[in-house]
């Protein structure tokens, strides 16, 4: 992409990619970029399908759609939406798995390469605080990043940069009603604590996230290293962990529960988890979620899918 907002170019290779546009100043600004970058005989490689989910939370959610098959059609883009009847109420979580399933479909019925989002560098701020409010440790104040397979290229731009050059390009938006709310978290975080940190605090909290990117990097490699040791993967040797450090055998942890696609866990599980790996008796059993259990036995922990056990 070769899209400039105030001098910053926004980049992604060639590629098929769907471009989740929800209606509002980010998507649609990130959707005009895309159109509008200069055409050189690598951009004629990429090509955009427009994907609007309506989470069915709120009565107007119907124009936003309209806004965005609207965008699609005045770009000549493909454009697929999904109705999710998600209900008022309905938590973030709720809404963000939603969105992100709907958004996997369209790339794997459109054989895309990639997904691309408008998250920006206010989201990253946004995601970290409320990470570490959470309580998620280190991953969660680095955990909104670029991917080969998810793309976020504005998230080195501002927010109130984007806006600036929406209203430049005289572009067309719709303000989602429930963004003033600030009982709710993300609200309350976007428009009370950010704002709040001044420039400086900006800058100062913006470099510890990025510091903490390339820190988790080099952590997440020497433990991948550490589990690849193990008997197999489903099992930890647990004499050696019981050996870790504390404050390791957390990190251990947490590393070898995503890698069997737990990432549904706080500190508090993760805490009492490896106080249980440690200490419990060999044959005793503890649940880590609705589907998971850790059976510990004399040298080994086993990390087993509840539907085996019940076989």
């Amino acid at each position: 992409m070769g899209g400039i907002i105030r001098g910053m170019k926004v980049d992604v290779r060639p590629g098929k990619y769907v471009v989740a546009v929800s209606g509002g100043v980010d998507s649609v600004a990130l959707l005009h970029l895309l159109v509008n970058q200069p055409h050189t005989e690598k951009d004629q490689k990429r090509s955009f399908v427009v994907a609007h989910f309506d989470h069915g939370i709120r009565d107007d959610s119907a124009y936003d759609r309209q806004l965005v098959q609207s965008l699609a059609k005045q770009y000549k883009l493909p454009f697929v939406y999904e109705q999710g009847n998600l209900g008022i109420g309905a938590s973030e979580n709720t809404a963000r798995i939603a969105r992100y399933n709907f958004l996997e479909k369209v790339k794997q019925a459109s054989n895309a390469d990639a997904i691309v989002t408008a998250h920006h560098e206010d989201d990253l701020l946004e995601t970290a605080i409320l990470n570490l409010l959470r309580g998620t440790g280190r991953k969660g104040m680095s955990s909104l990043g670029d991917h080969p397979h998810l793309r976020r290229p504005l998230l080195h731009v501002s927010k109130a940069d984007i806006q600036a050059y929406a209203k430049e390009q005289g572009l067309v938006w719709h303000e989602d009603s429930t963004n003033a709310d600030t009982n709710l978290k993300r609200n309350y975080v976007r428009k009370v604590l950010v704002p709040g940190l001044g420039v400086n605090g900006r800058k100062t909290l913006l470099d510890i996230v990025r510091h903490l990117k390339v820190v988790n990097a080099s952590l997440d490699e020497n433990i991948a290293l550490y589990l690849h040791t193990q008997p197999s993967r489903q099992s930890l040797n647990r004499h050696a962990f019981i050996q870790l450090p504390h404050a390791v055998a957390l990190e251990v942890m947490a590393s070898w529960l995503r890698s069997h696609g737990i990432t549904e866990f706080d500190s508090k599980l993760l805490e009492s988890l490896v106080v249980k790996v440690k200490t419990l008796q060999p044959g005793k059993s503890v649940d880590v979620d609705a589907k998971h259990r850790m059976h510990m036995g004399q040298d080994s922990v086993v990390l087993v899918h509840k539907a085996v056990i019940s076989k």
